[in-house]
Order: structure tokens, then sequence, then C-alpha cells
């Protein structure tokens, strides 16, 4: 019988280092869908600005990774699905393109601000599922 290794950190956020990882993260983030071509789709979709959409993203994830809840202090439930619907104020129509380059961009800025690759393997996943959950055009998959 295998015993199982108790986790190194409480919570995710202590993991990647607290608010200022968050920060660089969600900053390379924004930074990458500004430049990078791959993304274009993705950026697209943001409007003329990513200032709104990246203080919200670091204010989100910090909670989301179990540190400050800066985002529900401040708005309540973040309610993401409902958030990002067309018919929403700065929703977006999300397809299968735009979840994937939304996850290749995350990956990359990820590897690119030295996540730790346990970690960074872990947060693929559970990215993965929300962000084909958040899906709201109908396509086959």
């Amino acid at each position: 019988m295998q015993i199982e290794e108790k986790p190194k950190f409480d919570s995710p956020f202590v993991w990647i280092g607290g608010e200022e990882k968050v920060k660089a993260l969600v900053d390379r983030f924004y930074d990458l869908m500004e430049i990078e071509p791959a993304y274009a789709v993705l950026r697209a979709v943001h409007g003329n600005t990513l200032d709104n959409a990246r203080q919200r993203l670091f204010w989100f994830l910090c909670g989301w990774l179990g540190g400050p809840q800066h985002y529900t202090d401040r708005f309540g439930n973040p309610m993401l699905r409902a958030r990002h619907l067309p018919q929403s104020i700065g929703g977006h129509s999300i397809g299968i393109k735009e979840r994937d380059q939304w996850l290749a961009c995350m990956d990359q800025a990820m590897g690119e601000t030295g996540v730790d690759e346990a970690l960074r393997e872990r947060l693929r996943d559970s990215f993965f599922k929300t962000a084909d959950w958040m899906r709201n055009r109908g396509e086959a998959v």
C-alpha cells in the first residue's frame, strides 16, 4: 500500500507564490495575447483595451487559487459563465477556438513565469474544465 504524500502547500495560491506571482502570470497572459499572432482570435473578443480584463482576472485568480477573495469582495459570486455570455455586458461568444487559444496562452504564460511544473499540470486540467464549460457557442467537439 502506497501512502499519498501530503501537499507541500496549503493552497495553489501559496504554491504559485502569492499575489506577486499571480499578477506576473496575469500580466504575461495578457501581454502574450497582445503580441502573439497565435492568439489573435482570443485578443479580438476582448475589445480595445485589456486593462479591465487584466485587473478582473488577477482578482479572480487570487481567490480561485485559494488566496484573497478580491473579486467576490467587489462583485459577489463570479458567475463566470453568465458574465461571459454574448448578451451580457462585456460578454463574448466563446467557441472551441477561443477556448483553445485561452488555454494555450495561459499555458505559455505559466511556463514563461516559472510556475512549478506539478502545479502547472494541475492548473492545465482545472483551466481546461473551466474553459470548456465556458463555451457558449454551439459547436461539435
